[in-house]
């Protein structure tokens, strides 16, 4: 059973945070930045947006990965098509502005966003996302040579949200250029259990090999402390994972 959500507050106490402009052509790409205040960063974690853009549980993520040593960047990567802050309702959201951002688009502004971190730390580039950012975790994996490793959270798997979008997960689990771990609920509604294992038997067989976890007990969005469908058990597991994960790859 979902727990009751009641949102994690991280203190930014020990923490350099804000939000910063990325230079990107002739526009500035938003983003919000959390590391360690008076030391370097061990690495940087590029964090990826749920559909609902980088809202206050990204920014505590991003918190609680500066906690753990990392330089953590959120770019806001829908900042060319709006700001989803401003539409309240789903499925308008979706197909105003989710539906009008292209994968391209996307990898292109995370790319802009690693250049740029490679300023502000001297270790190597990890990534993470979640729900809609969970699948790009997969698609960057493919395009960046220089990404040490990623941890995709409940991420689509063979279907995206731009309808000229055709390359998806499914499609490039044997191109990957860094390990991934995925992160998946038994009873996530919208990703079926054939689809998380098909992606298994991929992944943990690739070069790099990577891995996927399977929750029975979640659903979608486990670690949504803020909404229903949190589930503490594997939300702290998942966690975990991902530090062991990162920490075992060199970031």
């Amino acid at each position: 059973m979902p727990d009751s959500p009641l949102p994690i507050r991280t203190t930014a106490e020990g923490l350099a945070c804000g939000d910063v402009q990325i230079p990107s052509g002739p526009d500035r790409l938003p983003a919000f930045v959390a590391r360690p205040a008076g030391q370097a960063a061990r690495a940087t974690i590029l964090v990826v947006q749920e559909i609902f853009g980088v809202h206050e549980h990204i920014r505590d993520l991003c918190r609680r990965l500066a906690h753990a040593g990392y330089l953590a960047v959120a770019p806001e990567l829908y900042f060319r098509q709006g700001d989803p802050r401003t539409i309240a309702e789903v499925p308008r959201l979706l197909s105003e502005i989710v539906a009008r951002v292209p994968d391209a688009q996307v990898l292109a502004h995370l790319d802009t966003t690693a250049g740029w971190a490679r300023g502000q730390c001297d270790g190597a580039l990890g990534i993470t996302g979640f729900c809609w950012g969970g699948r790009i975790v997969w698609l960057y994996a493919a395009h960046n040579p220089a990404l040490r490793a990623g941890v995709a959270w409940y991420g689509r798997i063979r279907n995206g949200f731009h309808p000229g979008d055709t390359l998806q997960p499914i499609d490039v689990a044997t191109r990957l250029t860094a390990p991934v771990l995925g992160l998946y609920g038994g009873l996530d509604q919208s990703i079926p259990v054939e689809d998380v294992e098909a992606m298994r038997a991929l992944v943990t067989r690739g070069d790099p090999a990577g891995d996927v976890v399977l929750y029975p007990q979640a659903g979608h969005a486990f670690l949504a402390d803020y909404r229903p469908m949190y589930q503490r058990a594997a939300a702290e597991d998942g966690w975990q994972r991902m530090l062991d994960w990162f920490a075992t790859r060199g970031l």
